[in-house]
């Protein structure tokens, strides 16, 4: 692997690519115990006050004296325990694996899209019920279509960087198969448990067809594309049949074939993109994802017809978690290309390609800002913009501080993001009327910072340290 580019004096280029997805918690520090010799002291002026009790009136205000003196020394504690850094609620947890690190960032980002849909359809009124079990079905197939695109993009581009029979690329596919068998169980959920797996082996066909592409694109083999183009189209028409008969037409076979074409085009330009090395692979990785979007909310229909679950996946409520599923997942997985590309580039951070994906990583930060501002009105949009790019910067930080071996300065990072979570609880606790409490926000974020400082390590370890 080649030498990391990426420096403490790297900021300006980070921030824009880690625009990292905002989930969190902690809780109040705890208060110390009483320590022992004060609670020996007060034993023995109870003991006096039963002994003398002429002497009570004076006694009950040494008593009330004492307590003033604990709670200052309590309050003290609390402080010194802030600046002291208790890193606990946001450790970074890492495997060493950064692809499977990366999806377990992510993992989060639905229960998170959960949340804000759940605590603003509350506080805004808004028609139907996000926690439906259609909801839930169409917040799923958002999540899982759209990381399916970026975990085939991550595995195309570790292939080109270490070559498809490197270890690193066995990893990544390992983590694209997790995301196929996550399709799936979801599938065998609502049509049971033969469907589940003749989706699953249907599923990985194409998959492989996807890598026969992209060898053949990155060797400039046409023949190679066009079959592997032609194995896609078969794999389309397949496909389409297969959810037609499980859903006993709910899901027409000519609107699933449509859909899975587009996906075939959507992602085959990415791939020669990122083949090519153009800069625009990444908006096209990012198109290729948006359309998967799409499609998830017709599956969802399909299937939750089929299966007569309740509620609506189409219901306003449903549309926003969807929405802001498929917005703060792309930010992790985006967030992780452009780290990738800014540890592997010859140019690193000055590089064309990361400077476009960087671009991409912003333009995604701007429609949440966006969306915000569309839920809590206008002035509160640029307030949010403002809170998350702090944050972003305090992962740029961590970042440049990891790839440099500097502990006291990724120390000193993880010290603002943990800051950062009570901002951001209190940020949304605030525009929501309490509908999204501040704790609940804080949790997240803790989860948040922990599994994405631990996937930073892990590219770290892979991509610059080996």
């Amino acid at each position: 692997m080649r030498t990391s580019k990426v420096t403490m004096g790297a900021a300006t280029g980070l921030t824009l690519a880690l625009a990292l997805a905002a989930c969190g918690d902690n809780g109040a520090d705890a208060e110390e115990p009483m320590p022992e010799e004060t609670m020996q002291e007060e034993t023995e002026t109870m003991e006096e006050d039963q002994q003398d009790s002429d002497d009570m009136d004076e006694d009950m205000e040494d008593d009330d004296e004492m307590d003033g003196d604990m709670e200052d020394h309590d309050a003290m504690d609390d402080d010194e325990d802030s600046e002291s850094g208790d890193l606990s609620a946001v450790e970074p947890e890492s495997t060493g694996d950064p692809f499977a690190d990366a999806r377990t960032a992510a993992v989060h980002m639905p229960m998170t899209g959960e949340t804000f849909a759940t605590g603003f359809t509350e506080a805004l009124d808004i028609e139907g019920d996000p926690q439906s079990e259609a909801a839930e079905v169409r917040g799923e197939l958002t999540a899982l279509f759209q990381e399916h695109v970026y975990l085939a993009g991550i595995a195309v581009a570790t292939a080109y960087e270490a070559g498809p029979e490197s270890e690193e690329f066995e990893l990544a596919t390992e983590t694209v198969d997790e995301n196929s068998v996550a399709l799936a169980d979801a599938v065998g959920e609502l049509a049971g448990d033969d469907a589940r797996e003749s989706f699953l082996r249907n599923w990985r066909e194409h998959i492989d067809y996807f890598v026969d592409y992209a060898v053949a694109a990155e060797a400039g083999d046409q023949e190679g594309m066009d079959q592997a183009v032609a194995d896609l189209t078969e794999y389309a028409d397949g496909v389409g049949d297969f959810f037609d008969r499980i859903t006993d037409g709910e899901l027409d076979s000519d609107a699933v074939t449509e859909s899975i074409n587009g996906h075939i085009e959507t992602l085959a330009a990415a791939v020669d993109s990122l083949a090519a090395g153009d800069p625009e692979a990444f908006a096209n990785l990012k198109a290729a994802a948006d359309h998967m979007v799409m499609g998830s909310a017709t599956m969802a229909e399909g299937l939750s017809e089929a299966a007569d679950l309740e509620g609506d996946p189409n219901d306003d409520a449903a549309e926003l978690r969807s929405a802001l599923t498929a917005n703060l997942n792309e930010h992790v997985y985006l967030a992780g290309i452009a780290v990738f590309v800014g540890y592997t580039d010859d140019d690193g951070l000055e590089s064309e390609s990361f400077e476009a994906a960087a671009g991409v990583v912003d333009d995604n930060a701007v429609e949440l800002a966006d969306a915000i501002g569309e839920l809590a009105g206008d002035e509160q949009r640029e307030p949010f913009l403002e809170l998350w790019r702090d944050h972003i910067g305090y992962f740029v930080d961590y970042a440049g501080a990891v790839a440099e071996g500097d502990d006291a300065a990724a120390e000193s990072a993880l010290m603002d993001l943990d800051n950062y979570r009570y901002d951001a609880g209190e940020f949304f606790e605030d525009i929501s009327d309490g509908e999204l409490p501040a704790e609940d926000i804080e949790e997240g974020l803790s989860m948040h910072v922990q599994s994405l400082a631990g996937a930073i390590d892990s590219l770290n370890e892979a991509l610059v340290q080996n």
